[in-house]
């Protein structure tokens, strides 16, 4: 059963099934009913004997750091199914017994028994009519191989097989083969070739056990910490890497402004819009002009500002290691934060600590220096010096530069400093002697907000593909930072990082199942890809640890993290449903299908339950407000153009209290998206487009031309 606004959690229907059914879902996570624990030294759930988790302190494990995940690690382990390769003749009674077959010799007193040879009595109805005699309702024999009937017209003589009570445990296993089979259709129809691994990317089919955390997360081998060249070379797209349905596709329809091309809804804009055009906007933008002008920066509020960063930003990244800041402090301190890696990141920390402390950027006073800024000036008058280092500190440094960057809404800018950052990591990647043994959990965390990075952006620009994607199978999952507790400056947070690489790859898997080139067009077709790519994601949700486990009410979340995961998860669900809303826009009949109408009202219930808060999106401006406003422009479009159709309109209809609701919700993004105009180019064409949409859309409803 898929998560529901009417409860507080989503719960499998069969939850004794659950764990042994578990998805890899940062390759799909195999994921059992609660169990969330990971054997690294960072916050532990543990499921103690009653079943309830317990968190457990991030300090516990620091002596014995596993590089990757145990095969009872974040995922728990998998209640083993019973009953699966017991057959029907075997299968012990009831009193522990086991049933023995009778023999010829055997006398039971209660069957009565032919004594007399020379009595005929008349012969019985067979037990397994054959297929002639069924269809016209004929006294069948049951000789075989043909029957009197059969023989006597001529005719092809076929006995079905006798039917079979079916205990739970052979339901389970046809239930399982069920899936595999979908899954296979999945990737015929996707042509994926070999996108799909069993072992990686299905729901465990042992009889229980589970698969290592790496296998898990479908990144084989990661604990050995191997790396090898792509077959390409570097920075190529190799076959290996299209093959992966986690990543994504090199050409896809999910952009925001794709939808501008939809039926009704290219109707709210008055021409058609080039989905190129949000690139061209940004790569004709102005640079920063303040990066000219000669650093200046004011140390008397250090402390405040590192530990704003620790305390709420670096759970989006947790990319700066809290045990050895002290240390890069003094390094920095001793060279007048003038060079060297160590002086860049410190500056880069500050800038980043700075500008979380004035909530969301959109509420800035328009003209004025961004929070950060004369930090990150002086960060930016050392990169220079940093990019042709090939060090794990210099990839931070432009990792850390590029998240201000987002920060600003320059995604262009950033995606230019992602770029080198993926030079540096396929060069140091391509041997493992290349990184310092305690430098490999630091490599694994940029490596990874790399990827996050870049999957983003290529969700709704058009950008060359960095190649980085191609070491992903050969890069373990962060573990946790060593390191002297009485050093640290603050928390070494995991959990949300990890929980974003899964739905990130998610996401990536709904883009190229769904939406790439290759992807399937019929709602027939959909149905088995769908339905598998919601089970992902409820998955993902049980997987998490009970602090993340945002509760699915109506109302705003006082915790940011709890706050943006479930943006995050609406969004998913919105793009897994959103083909079948289109299948309506194009043709109203296809709604008299109950599984048409049911995949559109989750839909749309995904996109309001995004909307109906719209400021609720503050809470991730820091590493999403550009991405996170191209999805609010993409479900408002999607919003829209349901009130135009007359069987969608009425599940909108359902799903709030009023119908003026629909029209508050919309207006509100629209004065929402309005605010975000003037710090991006291509949110001021998106602002535009929505203006004009719903003043078109509103003349529409009220019989305007």
């Amino acid at each position: 059963m898929s998560p529901s606004s009417n409860g507080d959690s989503p719960h499998s229907s069969t939850a004794t099934m659950t764990a042994a059914a578990g998805v890899n879902v940062l390759g799909r996570f195999p994921i059992p009913q609660r169990d969330f624990t990971v054997e690294i030294p960072s916050p532990q759930i543990i499921a103690s004997a009653n079943g309830i988790n317990a968190l457990k302190s991030p300090n516990s494990l620091k002596s014995n750091r596993n590089p990757s995940f145990s095969r009872e690690g974040i995922l728990g382990s998998a209640q083993k199914a019973r009953n699966l390769s017991q057959s029907s003749e075997n299968r012990p009674e009831s009193n522990g017994m086991q049933k023995v077959p009778s023999d010829e010799g055997s006398v039971n007193p209660l069957k009565r028994r032919n004594t007399d040879a020379g009595v005929d009595y008349p012969r019985r109805r067979a037990t397994i009519a054959c297929e002639v005699c069924r269809s016209r309702k004929s006294r069948c024999d049951g000789t075989k191989p043909k029957c009197k009937l059969c023989t006597e017209l001529g005719a092809e003589c076929i006995y079905r097989e006798p039917g079979i009570k079916l205990d739970a445990g052979d339901k389970l296993i046809l239930e399982r083969l069920n899936r595999i089979e979908n899954l296979l259709q999945m990737n015929m129809v996707g042509g994926h070739g070999n996108g799909i691994g069993m072992s990686h990317d299905s729901p465990n089919m042992s009889n229980g056990t589970a698969l290592s955390g790496d296998a898990m997360m479908g990144i084989p081998g990661s604990g050995n910490f191997v790396s090898i060249i792509p077959s390409g070379g570097l920075g190529t797209w190799s076959a290996n890497a299209t093959n992966n349905i986690s990543t994504m596709p090199k050409v896809h329809t999910n952009a925001a402004l794709h939808l501008l091309q939809w039926p009704l809804i290219r109707d709210l804009v008055s021409r058609p819009y080039d989905p190129q055009i949000l690139l061209q906007l940004e790569m004709a933008r102005e640079p920063l002009h303040s990066l000219a002008k000669t650093p200046c920066v004011d140390l008397s509020n250090t402390n405040a500002y590192i530990e704003a960063y620790f305390d709420r930003v670096n759970i989006w990244y947790a990319c700066v290691n809290p045990y050895t800041w002290r240390s890069h402090y003094r390094i920095a301190l001793s060279n007048g934060f003038r060079e060297g890696p160590e002086s860049c990141i410190v500056l880069l920390v500050l800038a980043l600590g700075q500008a979380s402390l004035r909530g969301s950027i959109s509420r800035i006073v328009p003209h004025e220096d961004p929070p950060g800024l004369q930090y990150f000036t002086a960060a930016w008058s050392l990169l220079p010096g940093m990019m042709t280092s090939n060090s794990v500190l210099a990839a931070q440094c432009h990792l850390l530069a590029a998240a201000y960057l987002f920060y600003l809404v320059r995604p262009l800018e950033a995606w230019n400093l992602l770029c080198t950052t993926s030079t540096k990591l396929q060069l140091l990647l391509m041997a493992p002697s290349r990184v310092p043994t305690d430098q490999r959990e630091l490599i694994e965390r940029i490596y990874w907000n790399s990827l996050l990075f870049e999957s983003d952006l290529l969700a709704e620009l058009d950008l060359p593909h960095s190649g980085v994607v191609a070491f992903e199978e050969n890069v373990g999952l962060p573990c946790g930072f060593e390191g002297d507790e009485q050093e640290a400056v603050g928390r070494d947070e995991l959990w949300y990082f990890l929980a974003e690489i899964a739905l990130r790859r998610l996401l990536n898997r709904v883009s190229q199942l769904i939406y790439s080139k290759d992807s399937m067009a019929s709602t027939t077709s959909l149905e088995p890809v769908v339905a598998e790519l919601d089970f992902q994601l409820t998955q993902w949700y049980e997987s998490l640890p009970m602090p993340l486990q945002f509760p699915f009410t109506r109302t705003m979340l006082p915790d940011p993290v709890q706050t943006v995961l479930r943006l995050r998860f609406f969004a998913c669900r919105t793009i897994i449903y959103r083909p079948y809303i289109l299948a309506v826009l194009d043709n109203e009949q296809a709604m008299l299908d109950p599984s048409v109408r049911e995949a559109c009202t989750k839909c749309l219930e995904a996109s309001i339950r995004q909307l109906e808060h719209i400021t609720a999106h503050h809470a991730g401006h820091m590493p999403y407000l550009w991405q996170g406003a191209l999805s609010i422009v993409s479900q408002t479009l999607l919003v829209m153009g349901a009130t135009m159709s007359p069987s969608l309109s009425s599940i909108l209809w359902s799903l709030v209290p009023h119908r003026e609701t629909i029209d508050q919700i919309i207006n509100d993004v629209v004065v929402e998206i309005e605010r975000y105009a003037v710090l991006s180019p291509s949110l001021s064409l998106s602002s535009e487009i929505l203006k004009e949409a719903e003043v078109r859309r509103r003349a529409y409803l009220n019989g305007g031309p």
